[in-house]
């Protein structure tokens, strides 16, 4: 099988580098297109893929597509492979870009699953929900759930929940960097060096979610682990619960998911 990847950014390499690092595409089954000729000659180069001169010849030697365009661009993209996409698989990681639009435009005998990834994923950790369209088969979901896993978890859903992902694990990051932002500079702020302060904060983040997602445990029930009576912890979460952290968190993700539902209207 082969696969394409139309649009050559940081989420199409980190893909394209993922699933042939893990072997679940050889590098000579890949092909790749950008407008850009220079961002397809990037990724060619990284991972030995082909280039294709458009995206119809992109669509004629490949049996999928991953659709990675500006949402903007994305279906005068899918146009544009015209009946080179007849019959075929197209992965759309496109915000907002809804199933039956892209049914709409690529055609009925057009195979269509849409993903929500998340920018980890370029450092094989990231987080992702895909949702298949009306023609997509069981083989199609169990292919797209195989290449996402290649840069981290992939769970399939629903397409009305697609937004509440993109308001939580696709917006998500910038969230948690803010919060690591915030603790080094509590960190400086009592007295640590800037650059000891970040690592230490950084850390912090990235071992307690391990302890979530390693133990299984209720995040309640590891906090719970931490904070000792009359000590130290639960004098800081005082501070956070009186200051709406929580609260803040629920808004934040409710006003993504409401954006990205106003973006794929």
């Amino acid at each position: 099988m082969k696969l394409g990847f139309l649009g050559c950014g940081k989420m199409a390499t980190a893909l394209a580098g993922g699933v042939v690092s893990a072997g679940v595409f050889p590098a000579d089954s890949v092909w790749v297109y950008d407008c850009v000729p220079a961002a397809a000659e990037t990724l060619t180069r990284k991972i030995g893929a082909h280039a294709a001169a458009d995206g119809a010849e992109l669509a004629r030697n490949v049996d999928a597509v991953v659709l990675c365009v500006k949402p903007a661009d994305a279906l005068a993209a899918v146009r544009a492979m015209n009946s080179a996409l007849s019959g075929k698989l197209l992965i759309s990681i496109v915000a907002g870009l809804s199933l039956g639009k892209l049914e709409g435009t690529a055609g009925a005998d057009v195979r269509v699953v849409r993903v929500m990834p998340n920018t980890p994923a370029l450092i094989g950790q990231g987080a992702a929900a895909f949702a298949t369209g009306d023609a997509a088969t069981p083989e199609d979901a169990a292919l797209v759930s195989k290449l996402l896993s290649a840069v981290g978890r992939a769970v399939q859903v629903k397409e009305s929940l697609l937004d509440a992902v993109t308001g939580l694990s696709g917006s998500g990051p910038a969230f948690v960097y803010l919060v690591i932002e915030a603790l080094a500079d509590g960190g400086v702020l009592m007295g640590l060096p800037r650059d000891l302060s970040l690592q230490l904060a950084a850390q912090t983040v990235a071992g307690s979610a391990a302890m979530v997602l390693q133990t299984g445990q209720h995040p309640a029930a590891l906090k719970d682990q931490v904070t000792s009576p009359g000590g130290t912890t639960i004098a800081g979460v005082e501070k956070l619960e009186k200051a709406a952290v929580r609260a803040a968190f629920l808004s934040a993700v409710r006003a993504a998911t409401q954006r990205s539902r106003e973006l794929g209207a």
